[in-house]
């Protein structure tokens, strides 16, 4: 019993209908442009043109004149052979009637006189040439009588009626060299073994350096057939090299190519860079010579990020490159690699030119080989084209660590992003995706593509962002602490797992970062705060959610909720401590009031330097209405907390 898969059959008729029962054309050509050019389909009308014209080039302007009554009057159309048939006939009869004319007798003395001369001339050069060769080949004793009467007879001729004397027969004789000396000999057989010797060497030399020339065109054979397979087995790009200039190219010519060129471009890469990514493979040469790369950019793309030190200046942090060693100590994939990136990085700089010149939320320096963006204030973004040289020299000391992985992180955050855009207009071009279509339409055409620039710019603005909210709540958390008051505060500036991050440039939408940070104060206030790249915040409030747009609105928005806490925390220490008194206790706007028989108490917060928390405590007494007793507590100095600084005050104003 045969396996399953030995039982299936497939048909070998080639389909004609696609998966929605559509007739699929016959495919002529792409262009380079990705335009597909289809068999044209001719009409019936088409067809019965086409046959009418040629009914007239083959049959004649007057073939349907021809016709009586719908058919032809004789019955058969005239053809070509008939009509030859006819002329040759016509030429034998003239022919015919030319050779039954009779010659009259001045015709026939015209015609002797031109004839006699040429065989009268025609007679004495024959028999001039029978004499001679008589005489050549006639015997010794013929040749000494025979040869100076014919001299004799050539010289001075004799009259037409003397017939010439018979000359002896046709016949050959047979003569042999006397042989040479003995020293002559041995001289002549020195020189044959000397020439044969010279001779036979030069042959020999001859034969070595052919099958020399032959091994070596074997071995540079064997090499490029070698190469060939190492690079396809590699995945690069193998295509028919053109026919050289000069070449044949009519019907019936041979138009197979000859050799291979390597592509090694990016197939979504600019028509003018794919051009240039080209290699040929070399049949002469040595092994190092076996690539070719005519075309190929000896340059690095460096991606620098500069920030203050200490004293102000901006120091450089570069990307560190991995550089590779010389040509010919590269294997063919390593050398087709490295030429891979050096055109991927020259594609990258063209796009940040394009896009940096155009970029909303920052400012950009272009030149032909620097693009400078100032990110934020105190952070440059520097990306330029250096020689593969200056990579060599190794990397400064004096570069900060930090700012160093920043750069190796964009360096290869570019090269993600530009493959997500080749994604993306490969999609395009071939119409995979209906929704990416639709929304291209209402967009500029200079922003069809997604962009590689804006990205890194929003990640390093999003962190500069994160830095700066997380030492404001540093300094607030500080603050709180200093005055007693327990605080935590948790910070996550990027709240998505690690498969949400990886699809971020993958996807074709742009998704921005996000991260959520919570201050809890005294283990009862929590105060939410949500980031979204490059630089939003959102406050999360029990009464609202506020957007918040600048720093000096979140220092204000954080004074306002501590505040707050602190004015309700007083609030319910006096209706603890004064509750069987019967006071009142209550929060108006910015300060917290308490009434009881006697005596009235204010409490009001204010803020200093760095968040410095001060509290004002105003009381007014029955005994003396007109001098309010002031008590201030300042975090920085106190050497106790808020809370039993104000339990203290209610103490003194309860006692008097």
């Amino acid at each position: 019993m045969e396996p399953g898969w030995k039982q299936t059959k497939l048909s070998l008729e080639r389909p004609y209908k696609n998966d929605n029962s559509e007739v699929i054309p016959v495919l002529y050509d792409i262009t380079s442009d990705g335009i597909l050019h289809y068999e044209h389909k001719e009409t019936p009308t088409e067809v019965l043109g086409r046959n009418l014209q040629r009914i007239y080039e083959e049959r004649g302007l007057e073939f349907f004149e021809l016709l009586k009554d719908g058919s032809l009057q004789t019955g058969v159309l005239p053809s070509v052979d008939a009509a030859d048939k006819r002329e040759d006939e016509t030429q034998d009869t003239a022919f015919d009637e030319e050779s039954n004319h009779t010659m009259t007798k001045d015709e026939l003395y015209k015609l002797k006189m031109e004839v006699m001369p040429q065989l009268y001339i025609a007679l004495g050069e024959m028999t001039l040439a029978r004499d001679l060769l008589s005489s050549i080949l006639a015997s010794s004793n013929g040749l000494s009588t025979a040869l100076p009467s014919i001299l004799h007879s050539i010289a001075a001729p004799e009259p037409q009626t003397q017939q010439p004397e018979s000359l002896p027969p046709l016949s050959a004789t047979v003569v042999t060299k006397p042989p040479s000396i003995v020293s002559v000999q041995a001289f002549n057989a020195q020189l044959a073994i000397g020439g044969k010797d010279e001779a036979l060497r030069k042959a020999a030399h001859l034969f070595k350096s052919v099958a020399t020339r032959m091994e070596r065109g074997r071995l540079q054979n064997e090499r490029y057939w070698v190469d060939a397979l190492k690079i396809r087995r590699g995945n690069w790009g193998l295509v028919p090299a053109p026919l050289p200039p000069g070449s044949a190219i009519g019907k019936g010519a041979d138009k197979t190519s000859k050799d291979f060129i390597i592509s090694y471009g990016l197939e979504e890469s600019p028509p003018i860079l794919r051009r240039s990514a080209i290699a040929h493979m070399s049949y002469g040469g040595s092994e190092e010579e076996s690539l070719i790369l005519p075309q190929r950019f000896n340059i690095r793309l460096r991606v620098s990020i500069g920030s203050p030190d200490a004293s102000g200046n901006i120091v450089y942090s570069h990307n560190a490159l991995e550089v590779s060693p010389e040509d010919h100590a590269l294997s063919l994939d390593e050398r087709l690699k490295d030429a891979q990136r050096a055109v991927i990085e020259q594609e990258i700089f063209s796009i940040l030119v394009h896009e940096a010149g155009t970029f909303p939320t920052a400012s950009a320096r272009v030149s032909e080989r620097l693009v400078l963006v100032d990110v934020t204030q105190g952070m440059e973004l520097k990306f330029e084209l250096v020689d593969a040289g200056i990579f060599s020299l190794g990397m400064s000391s004096t570069q900060n660590p930090v700012n160093q992985a920043k750069s190796d992180f964009i360096y290869h955050y570019l090269l993600t992003l530009l493959l997500r855009r080749h994604a993306y207009v490969k999609a395009r071009r071939l119409g995979t995706d209906s929704s990416s279509s639709l929304s291209i339409s209402s967009l500029d055409p200079s922003q069809a593509n997604l962009p590689i620039l804006q990205p890194v710019i929003d990640q390093l603005q999003y962190q500069i962002f994160c830095e700066r909210i997380h030492s404001q709540l540093n300094v607030v958390k500080a603050a709180l602490i200093a005055a007693g008051i327990p605080s935590t505060l948790r910070f996550n500036a990027v709240g998505e797992i690690g498969s949400e991050l990886i699809k971020i440039p993958i996807d074709e939408e742009a998704r921005p970062l996000s991260g959520v940070c919570t201050l809890r104060i005294d283990n009862r206030h929590n105060l939410r705060l949500t980031l979204v790249s490059p630089s939003a915040l959102i406050a999360h409030l029990s009464q609202a959610t506020i957007s918040i747009s600048s720093m000096p609105q979140l220092c204000e928005l954080l004074s306002d909720e501590v505040e707050r806490f602190f004015l309700e925390r007083i609030c319910d220490v006096g209706r603890r401590i004064c509750n069987d008194m019967g006071a009142v206790w209550f929060v108006d706007l910015n300060r917290c009031v308490g009434r009881w028989e006697g005596c009235v108490l204010n409490f009001q917060i204010t803020f200093g330097h760095k968040f410095k928390i001060i509290c004002i405590a105003t009381r007014l007494s029955r005994t003396d209405p007109k001098h309010p007793v002031v008590d201030t507590y300042d975090s920085s100095d106190a050497e106790k907390s808020l809370i039993d600084w104000v339990q203290h005050v209610l103490g003194n104003a309860l006692n008097e």
